[in-house]
């Protein structure tokens, strides 16, 4: 019998948000709106978001002994997640600098901080929350020696997801534990490495699959996403909404994913559900204010 259906390992940030007209470029002074305080993160943004949708969900992460540390462990604690292995110390907390222009798309720069200290010693302290869930999740926000520990340190049977964000060429023995690897367009193209990617998703997420993860998944935004494994290449569609802001939809859909494959469900069903939850995610602004209930998808469906 499984403490959690998820547990993530990742990183907790303040987003720092600013709303402007448009981007600008070298050398430019842009003026935007007022600035907008939200907590995220892409480890405690999957967190709150399976937790809000129903799942039991722990965080294995590490925030400052500040105001911004305290934003997150409330927001965290208020969506119902289990903070008892979400370290303080080291540094101050993380920080995304957002932009959002007035089509909900963003651009995104982010200062580690704390998240950068998330070491293997704390994987290894954590052993006894990692043998607690079904599933365990992770990005990149956090260093790739850590990622790499959590793969060494899990149980058997206990499945691994991961999105490698922000992306970066990826040792074999975490390729090998992805079930699924979660990518974007702009990830799938890193990983990839090769500039040949072309435009057809199905033949990136052959090309990801043929590097070792067990299952690949791509997101294609208001399109829906892709999956493959070793049965072939599926296309799942999404439900037609007015985005506001897209930030952290991405991490909305990886939870959906990761809670509702330890569920059971196939990967294609579980992708389809997860998709939903990203569209209902960009009809609202900031990250973790915008995620939904289960009952909230639902009637997105109806």
């Amino acid at each position: 019998m499984y403490d959690y259906d998820l547990l993530v390992v990742g990183s907790a940030n303040a987003d720092l948000v600013v709303g402007l007209e448009r981007r600008p470029g070298a050398g430019e002074t842009v003026l935007g709106g007022d600035l907008a305080v939200h907590p995220g993160g892409k480890g405690a943004n999957q967190a709150v978001a399976a937790a809000r949708l129903g799942a039991r969900t722990a965080l294995l992460a590490r925030v400052g002994d500040d105001g911004h540390g305290q934003l997150l462990l409330d927001s965290l604690r208020s969506a119902g997640v289990d903070t008892a292995a979400v370290l303080t110390g080291g540094a101050p907390t993380g920080v995304a600098l957002i932009t959002v222009d007035p089509s909900g798309d963003n651009s995104i720069v982010v200062s580690p901080g704390a998240n950068a200290r998330l070491t293997e010693d704390d994987v290894r302290t954590a052993a006894g929350v990692l043998g607690a869930a079904r599933v365990v999740s992770a990005q990149l926000e956090i260093p790739l020696e850590t990622v790499a520990a959590v793969v060494r340190a899990l149980p058997e049977g206990t499945r691994f997801v991961l999105n490698p964000s922000p992306p970066r060429p990826l040792p074999d023995e975490v390729l090998a534990a992805c079930d699924p690897l979660v990518v974007n367009e702009h990830e799938a193209r890193v990983l990839l490495g090769d500039g040949e990617t072309g435009d057809d998703p199905a033949h990136w997420a052959r090309r990801l699959l043929a590097l070792g993860p067990r299952s690949v998944v791509v997101t294609l935004g208001a399109k829906g996403a892709l999956v493959c494994d070793a049965s072939g290449a599926r296309a799942v569609p999404s439900v037609t909404v007015a985005a506001v802001d897209t930030t952290g939809a991405g991490d909305a859909f990886t939870a959906a994913l990761a809670w509702r494959l330890g569920a059971g469900e196939e990967l294609a069903v579980a992708a389809a559900y997860a998709a939903r939850v990203g569209a209902a995610a960009v009809t609202r602004r900031g990250a973790q204010e915008s995620y939904p209930t289960a009952a909230e998808v639902a009637a997105l469906d109806a």
